[in-house]
């Protein structure tokens, strides 16, 4: 066994390492978002949040653009979260842990791994064309829905392995059906854990450009949509047009970086609206 100054040493050494790991963590993500703040902040205005684009988007807003990301991100969730969670209490509860069971989690696994652009272009082949939904809100919320299953499944199935088992064995004991001991035990106690997959599966669906560029979004639309079947125009493939195929580049620079930060606060927005609904359920339980 080495000496004690030695371990102490060792101690403070590991430390010290994880504390600078954290640091620049830290760091990285300051100077980021100062960044984008400091390019972006000159183009925010009322104008620019509540006003349609003009002038080939180099005048006038993106209001077009935070609907559409809001429209899309809340419907990915919709489709997800249900499915992810049936998923997670099929695996988990009533599955097992035999052969079929390990095969479910390894495609589970292997989609969380499979590129966004592929996402896009199983959207574009099976919603868009094979189903008939053309370039619309619901083929891009059901491709994002598809590209954040995964997350959302692998969240909830944590979730639930770490409630005890004794939570099962004593509603079982008093008379409870294995169906009411989930309903009313398990899933209660897991579902602030869940919503963590949910936060993240917003981040993630809000992001994203390859898998709605070729099922849902547009470079410009006229009009702000008013069914699931409409087109629709989103922050992140706004940002990407206006980079690369605008054509007014130096023009719009402010414009990009102005929806960048947009598209910043509003992650955060609905990031803090989940916590905030998780941290309560917790309290309750």
């Amino acid at each position: 066994m080495k000496p004690l100054y030695k371990r102490k040493f060792s101690q403070g050494m590991a430390f010290t390492l994880f504390r600078g790991a954290s640091y620049i963590n830290v760091l990285v993500l300051a100077v980021f978002i100062g960044f984008i703040a400091i390019n972006g902040i000159s183009a925010i205005s009322w104008e620019f949040l509540t006003q349609m684009p003009r002038e080939s988007m180099t005048e006038g807003g993106i209001l077009p653009c935070i609907l559409g990301t809001i429209y899309i991100s809340l419907g990915a969730i919709l489709v997800a979260f249900p499915l992810g969670v049936g998923t997670a209490i099929y695996l988990n509860e009533f599955a097992g842990e035999g052969r079929w069971t390990r095969i479910l989690r390894m495609g589970i696994i292997n989609l969380a791994g499979v590129p966004s652009v592929v996402y896009g272009l199983f959207g574009l082949g099976f919603f868009v064309i094979l189903l008939g939904m053309g370039v619309s809100l619901l083929a891009g919320a059901l491709t994002l829905g598809a590209f954040i299953l995964p997350l959302i499944i692998g969240s909830a199935e944590e979730s639930l392995r770490s409630i005890p088992q004794s939570y099962r064995e004593a509603s079982l004991a008093l008379g409870a059906t294995k169906w009411q001991t989930i309903y009313k035990m398990v899933l209660p106690a897991a579902l602030p854990g869940m919503l963590t997959g949910f936060i993240l599966g917003v981040s993630r669906a809000a992001g994203e450009t390859a898998p709605i560029m070729f099922t849902a979004a547009v470079y410009y639309t006229g009009k702000l949509p008013s069914s699931i079947f409409d087109e629709i125009m989103v922050m992140p493939y706004h940002i990407y047009v206006l980079a690369t195929a605008g054509t007014s580049i130096d023009k719009t620079r402010p414009l990009q970086y102005g929806t960048a930060l947009v598209l910043m606060f509003l992650v955060l927005g609905l990031n803090l609206a989940a916590i905030i609904i998780r941290n309560r359920l917790q309290k309750k339980l």
